[in-house]
């Protein structure tokens, strides 16, 4: 029986692949509202070949990355979407991101987005990303559609 908030939901709703799917599951869902989603960070992780190869630290922008993904998975999961058809919902903006503490191998990212507000396809969200109950990262964040012809 497949899972609704499972990681092949995920990637049906959402275009990325690895290394960038940054969402392995939701965990609770309000449709046009609030989501919450899980992203597991292991030390197989790419980026830590790269990024502070001595002290592994997970990137800011991909903790962005992730609450922009969480945010495209709300709309997506929303009944009201609207989303045109052959298009992208792409992440347009940033503001008031903070970071508390690093993120390492063996941490559970909780990422919990809430709706803001949406006007014609753009979409403000209000992000948090706690582990263990403990807020690392926030920001509000901004997406849209955008269409792209096939290709053929």
């Amino acid at each position: 029986m497949n899972d609704s908030n499972d990681i092949q939901e995920i990637m049906r709703l959402l275009p990325h692949r690895y290394p960038f799917l940054l969402v392995d599951r939701i965990l609770e869902l309000s449709p046009g509202k609030k989501i919450q989603a899980l992203k597991n960070v292991t030390v197989n992780e790419p980026f830590f070949q790269g990024h502070f190869p001595k002290t592994k630290i997970m990137p800011g922008v991909l903790l962005i990355e992730a609450m922009a993904q969480a945010s495209g998975l709300l709309v997506f999961r929303s009944p009201d979407n609207n989303i045109p058809e052959n298009s992208l919902y792409l992440f347009v903006g940033v503001d008031k991101a903070r970071f508390k503490r690093p993120v390492v191998p063996g941490d559970q990212l909780v990422i919990e987005v809430t709706l803001l507000r949406r006007k014609q396809n753009v979409g403000v969200f209000n992000a948090e990303i706690t582990v263990d109950n403990e807020l690392v990262a926030s920001a509000e964040i901004m997406c849209t559609f955008q269409e792209f012809p096939d290709e053929e």
